[in-house]
């Protein structure tokens, strides 16, 4: 009898849907003529609630010592969302979740950079397999006669995020040290908020009662994706937490298929295939 996996990778499996739920809600918010800034703003608004209550119950200042670097992580993974949403709103589910996932190359080699950290040969080898795996997702039709090309634009875009969210992973790491963690989370929200209101300006619109259902649904998908990944890695070691993360690209693409009827080609299946080898390798050999 095949038994339950282990209680680590069933935080993380739910971390995944919740993620995957929370993009095909960003995508059907767009689709209803809500802007962009105004789903971010929805997202931040439940986010900021939710997080400040986790601070006062623990009692300790939202402010944190190290308010230079806390904004810095606020403004950067304020601006990583947007490209991650807007990738989301005009490519299909599962190609914008797998460029989102090249973002572990990104802090790999920002972390030898910045941080001084080891760059192994299993980093190199992960970079290759996913620039491999982006040239067989992005180029021409080399697998498939006539099969559609990615918009250079969104793709683009798509990889700004990655390597947005490889910045704020770092400077997590950087304030991981002397930060509590309830006071980092809490920065992305209360410093992306203001952002996002001061940037959709006066093209908010007033949505109906689905739109405001799945904007209320993109902030509770997400606080169930980063619920389910904090006790993920409070039950597995971050490598296996990590590896466990990837069946995202499978909840998206048969989500992309449900619901917005997205048949991912060869080239995104072998392509995709490349790019996450490459990032478990790098896990594995950690």
């Amino acid at each position: 009898m095949i038994g339950l996996p282990p209680p680590g990778a069933r935080f993380m499996l739910l971390s995944a849907l919740g993620f995957a739920l929370m993009a095909a809600c960003v995508k059907l918010a767009a689709l209803r003529g809500i802007p962009l800034l105004e789903i971010m703003l929805a997202r931040c608004a439940v986010s900021l609630a939710i997080s400040y209550a986790v601070v006062r119950r623990k009692r300790i200042s939202p402010w944190g010592d190290n308010r230079r670097l806390l904004l810095a992580r606020g403004l950067i993974g304020a601006a990583a969302l947007i490209c991650v949403y807007y990738a989301i709103t005009v490519l299909p589910l599962a190609e914008a979740t797998l460029l989102q996932y090249t973002h572990p190359v990104f802090t790999a080699l920002l972390g030898a950079l910045l941080l001084r950290e080891t760059l192994q040969r299993s980093t190199a080898v992960c970079l290759l397999l996913s620039i491999g795996g982006l040239l067989v997702m992005v180029g021409p039709a080399l697998l498939q006669a006539g099969a559609p090309r990615l918009p250079p634009l969104g793709v683009a875009i798509a990889l700004a995020g990655a390597f947005g969210s490889a910045i704020a992973y770092i400077i997590v790491r950087r304030l991981s040290g002397s930060e509590d963690a309830s006071v980092i989370i809490l920065y992305f929200p209360l410093v992306a908020l203001p952002v996002s209101a001061l940037l959709l300006g006066r093209d908010a619109v007033l949505p109906d009662a689905t739109g405001l259902l799945l904007l209320l649904l993109v902030g509770v998908f997400t606080q169930v994706g980063q619920w389910g990944l904090t006790h993920a890695m409070r039950h597995e070691m971050a490598g296996k937490a990590a590896a466990y993360s990837y069946v995202q690209v499978v909840f998206a693409a048969a989500l992309g298929w449900w619901v917005f009827g997205e048949l991912p080609t060869a080239a995104t299946w072998i392509g995709g295939a490349l790019i996450i080898a490459g990032a478990l390798l790098n896990l594995g050999r950690r």
